[in-house]
């Protein structure tokens, strides 16, 4: 097997239900296992596409190329045993389910991916463990999932579950969307506590600011459903101050 955990080739995406519209046109990416990539790319070039695309959203289509995980052809495989495989994928948009307490959902989601149902204790002590790694309150568990939780409560909420899931790949889609200061450092915070050399990280963002507190190791733009220019952390910084334009007209 090789160190490579994520392998992506010639890939190519449409909507499911409008299959005339194409959305990643033959697009290539490999990351290997501990590596942190951040996708960036303007409005429309297909950021959100690829991460829901690589975690089994049926929204999408995939029309050929290959997604491998740790050398598995897992490209037409579902979105749950994917799941099971190691792909985490944090929602830009959590939404909210009254009435289901965090406890209880990390609780169903271990025992999903597992395959077997943590025993009450073995389950609390890991939470706890967790929790406060992350400098958490152990109250923030026992709240309904997202229910009236502001902006970076949700976020936080997706970190509180990659820091409990320990998967192999996690795709963090604009996990930095409407987060102000504080919050976004908390937010970097629990990544970087989180992360281990057996963790690897693809990241989705509209802006440099994250990646300051969480730096990439590839930076990669996206235009029009193709990498476009890849590079370090310095090519997040010329996007910063340039804007787009220069790649878009090169």
């Amino acid at each position: 097997m090789t160190n490579t955990i994520l392998e992506i080739n010639d890939l190519k995406v449409s909507l499911t239900e409008k299959p005339d519209i194409s959305i990643i046109k033959g697009l290539n990416l490999s990351i290997k296992k501990g590596e942190i990539h951040a996708i960036m790319g303007p409005n429309g070039s297909g950021k959100s596409t690829l991460a829901n695309t690589i975690a089994g959203n049926p929204m999408y289509t995939i029309d050929s190329g290959i997604i491998k995980l740790n050398d598995e052809d897992i490209t037409i495989i579902s979105p749950d045993e994917r799941a099971k495989r190691g792909i985490f994928l944090s929602f830009q948009y959590p939404i909210a389910i009254p009435g289901v307490t965090m406890v209880n959902m990390l609780r169903s989601s271990l025992k999903a991916i597992r395959g077997t149902e943590p025993s009450a204790r073995e389950f609390i002590d890991e939470l706890k463990a967790t929790l406060a790694t992350l400098k958490m309150d152990e109250a923030f568990a026992r709240r309904y999932v997202n229910d009236g939780f502001s902006g970076g409560e949700k976020k936080r909420a997706e970190i509180l579950q990659l820091g409990m899931i320990k998967p192999k790949l996690a795709i963090l889609d604009e996990t930095d969307s409407g987060l102000d200061v504080d919050a976004l450092r908390a937010v970097a915070d629990g990544i970087n506590t989180l992360k281990t050399p057996e963790m690897s990280i693809l990241m989705i963002t509209h802006y440099e600011r994250i990646l300051n507190y969480v730096t990439p190791d590839y930076v990669h733009i996206l235009v029009d459903g193709k990498i476009a220019k890849s590079g370090g952390f310095e090519l997040a910084k010329e996007i910063e101050a340039n804007g787009y334009d220069p790649i878009l007209n090169a």
